[in-house]
């Protein structure tokens, strides 16, 4: 088999040990005779699967008493809809923080259910940066405020935690989730579709505080009521079984590598590399996004010369640097280099952009 190394943005690479665990329990899981995928949701395996997946999850992150677990579908697009409709009323508003293309998807979809308050956008910027505190324009009577912690197309990750005091706080960590530590008690909620850091398509975490469960608008459709799945434990419908348990093997195999804090390390230390390379072209690459911004998990980054990028991505393709295309709303290319992804794929990257650079330059 060929040696590749994935950079896709999402579904996104595996480890490599996960991966070959599922391979070896495809089959049987534990002697049980049955593949995940066909067991019931309701059975004593299956129940074992999610039980052992929330608790190293919450031994990862620490979550404290008094927060839900909950293991959805839908995606972190549902959430756009899920989260206003439960935390916000019709007649009331939210903050936003604009940071780029997901947030700004995040606006237009709880524009349906609530008033929304962009408090700032870096849009004038090209998302270069995150807007400076002082030029927010908060309201204090706000039932929420909303951030993307990174964004996956721009390559723009923003640094801190907004602190605003009283206000539950709502993140989308969809593409940094478990990257770095972060401390669940600033937050109301966090939610975060699977496909970049937790496991494959088709499962959403989301970790929400206890009292702001049961205030969903009158109109929320049962399926999208945090009350409904919090009372049932994830278990109100049929969950996506199969990428529960991979979650589960991924928040194992984290455990093993130093948990959240040692990959934290891990990352700082790949995507230090990889903008190293970048800043050190001499301009034949580089990054629009300002250093204190700029994603540990998305390195997104242009070729001076736009007219060689097609032969950049062919030639990378044939040295096994797969799915670095840049998003089709912005071009130039993407590098996802997260927790799954090893060192040695994001140094054979910098060997490449050194060769090619020397060859093109």
């Amino acid at each position: 088999m060929a040696k590749v190394y994935n950079f896709s943005a999402g579904p996104a690479v595996l480890p490599h040990e996960v991966l070959a665990t599922a391979q070896a329990e495809m089959l049987d899981w534990h002697g049980s005779g049955m593949c995940v995928m066909e067991m019931s949701h309701r059975g004593k395996e299956f129940m074992e699967i999610i039980h052992d997946a929330e608790q190293d999850l919450r031994a990862l992150m620490a979550i404290p008493a008094g927060y839900k677990v909950l293991f959805l579908q839908g995606g972190a697009s549902q959430q756009f809809s899920m989260v206003p409709l439960n935390l916000a009323p019709v007649d009331g508003h939210i903050d936003v923080l604009d940071t780029g293309h997901w947030s700004k998807l995040a606006v237009k979809e709880a524009r349906r259910y609530t008033g929304v308050n962009v408090v700032a956008s870096s849009s004038d910027s090209n998302y270069a940066v995150v807007p400076d505190v002082a030029s927010w324009q908060r309201t204090p009577d706000a039932a929420y405020f909303h951030y993307t912690s990174n964004e996956t197309i721009g390559g723009l990750q923003c640094p801190f935690v907004p602190e605003v005091g009283d206000t539950p706080l709502v993140c989308d960590m969809s593409s940094d989730f478990l990257s770095r530590e972060v401390d669940v008690s600033k937050f109301g909620l966090i939610y975060a579709g699977a496909q970049k850091n937790i496991g494959p398509s088709g499962l959403t975490v989301v970790i929400v505080r206890e009292d702001l469960l049961g205030h969903a608008q009158a109109q929320t459709p049962t399926m999208l009521d945090y009350r409904v799945h919090a009372d049932a434990d994830s278990m109100y419908n049929t969950p996506a079984t199969y990428p529960i348990y991979i979650a589960g093997l991924v928040f194992k195999w984290l455990k093993t590598r130093g948990g959240i804090k040692g990959m934290q390390a891990r990352n700082d230390e790949k995507a230090g590399l990889l903008y190293h390379m970048i800043d050190s072209s001499n301009g034949f690459y580089f990054s629009h996004v300002q250093a204190p911004y700029r994603s540990k998990m998305n390195v997104v980054f242009r070729l001076k010369d736009e007219a060689l990028e097609d032969v950049f991505l062919s030639e990378a393709k044939k040295n096994g640097l797969m799915q670095l295309k840049g998003h089709r709303s912005v071009g130039g290319m993407r590098a996802s280099i997260y927790n799954a992804m090893p060192i040695e794929g994001v140094k054979a990257l910098v060997h490449f952009m050194e060769d090619f650079a020397r060859q093109h330059g």
